[in-house]
């Protein structure tokens, strides 16, 4: 069974910073690209980072360019999403994907597992 567990949401200042953690269970994790997505209310849910298998590819939403880093430590089961300079309209519920592919998905339609969420609300 696959199990995506995220964890590092709280509320922050604007300009403040958080660290996003997913542990991953129930897959070889290497096998798999990861992402990173975010949902406020009202709007859909969308890509924020994107990391391929190896960790050598990566793709960011251009809102975040620059301010996120996402990452992945492949022996420990883990993808992170370091968010620095954080601002308001960051605010959302982020979640954590698994793709059945090594390379990088940009789209919800093809991530196959989610975790459950975790909120992330920024102060003005």
């Amino acid at each position: 069974q696959v199990q995506l567990v995220e964890s590092g949401g709280g509320l922050v200042q604007t300009g403040g910073s958080l660290r996003l953690s997913c542990a991953v269970s129930g897959r070889t994790f290497s096998d798999h690209a990861m992402g990173w997505f975010r949902q406020a209310p009202g709007t859909e849910r969308t890509v924020v980072a994107a990391i391929n298998w190896s960790g050598r590819s990566t793709y960011y939403t251009d809102s975040v360019k620059g301010r996120f880093t996402i990452s992945r430590d492949n022996v420990k089961s883990m993808v992170y999403l370091q968010m620095d300079s954080l601002k308001p309209e960051d605010t959302a519920v982020y979640y954590c994907a698994l793709r059945q592919s090594a390379g990088l998905g940009f789209l919800t339609q093809g991530y196959d597992y989610w975790g459950q969420g975790t909120q992330v609300t920024v102060s003005a």
